[in-house]
């Protein structure tokens, strides 16, 4: 491995190896080190930064896409919205769910890795990605209570469905994580120890429910269009794919494009935030200054 000249004693590491490369222009003599030379360096390591921006920028485009999707589609083919036990008060259930379950927690799963917040004090984004998540949790909570009051004012039997199997499933993972991410992340009584052992656990079920919710989402979409596209009452039926079908199958593919994208960001090692101290060191509880 070649090593840092004479000529250039102070070379630090992340001069001799940015972004994990060596880099024997800026660690050798000074005539080696030519200013035009660091120029490709640098827009290097813009890259990633410019490229995630664009799948941010796809992401929360694909995300509003989704809400303004299932509002038009139960606003206007539905009948719109009420809470009086009628299928009004179902039409709250797959706007909430779309809105929290998958939009909502998705743009909360990914605020970590937006670089505006790296080298900053992660106390107060901590703090925003819970209440993101507790947002989505109540969003959530709300729709399955309007889709549970519905049927037990129109006397339908609750949960036999795989649609309603997965969507519960989803959404007591989701508390139980909220819950869990609490405990463990923010009060100051958490140990290191306990975090330690939390963290991969928590990245993980993040991503798994995220999954659950979008097959919840897109087989409870197109439950719905079997149950009213039966082509009676001068109606046309799914098979035939009129307007409100072809609506409802664009929310599906939009949904899952965004879970896609959400997904494709937690998992890239480059935009994922770089800790600036030691693990042993690289945290401090809530209510104690943190600057990870």
């Amino acid at each position: 491995m070649q090593q840092c000249g004479p000529s250039s004693p102070s070379c630090s590491t992340s001069d001799c190896f940015p972004l994990g490369t060596l880099n024997t222009a800026a660690c050798g003599s000074e005539t080696s080190a030519e200013p035009q030379k660091r120029e490709p360096a640098g827009l290097f390591r813009m890259r990633p930064i410019v490229i995630f921006y664009g799948f941010y920028l796809l992401c929360f485009g694909l995300g509003v896409a989704c809400v303004v999707c299932v509002c038009l589609w139960n606003s206007k083919w539905r009948g719109g919205f009420a809470w009086d036990g009628s299928s009004l008060q179902f039409n709250w259930h797959p706007v909430l769910m779309v809105t929290g379950l998958v939009v909502v927690y998705g743009n909360g799963a990914v605020l970590y890795r937006i670089p505006l917040t790296w080298g900053q004090n992660k106390l107060p984004w901590k703090l925003l990605h819970a209440a993101l998540m507790l947002l989505a949790l109540v969003l959530s909570i709300v729709g399955l209570c309007a889709v549970f009051d519905f049927h037990n004012a129109q006397k339908t039997p609750n949960l036999y469905s795989i649609h309603s199997w997965i969507g519960i499933a989803a959404t007591a993972l989701f508390a139980m994580q909220w819950v869990a991410g609490m405990a463990g992340f923010l009060l100051p009584c958490s140990p290191v120890s306990l975090r330690k052992r939390l963290k991969p656990m928590h990245v993980w079920l993040g991503g798994s429910i995220l999954t659950l919710s979008i097959a919840a989402c897109i087989s409870g979409i197109n439950e719905k269009l079997f149950f009213v596209l039966k082509g009676i009452n001068m109606t046309q039926p799914y098979s035939a794919l009129p307007p409100e079908a072809l609506l409802g199958n664009s929310l599906g593919v939009l949904i899952v494009a965004f879970g896609l994208v959400v997904l494709k960001i937690l998992s890239t090692r480059e935009w994922q935030r770089p800790d600036s101290r030691p693990e042993d060191m690289a945290y401090t509880p809530l209510l104690q200054e943190e600057n990870e």
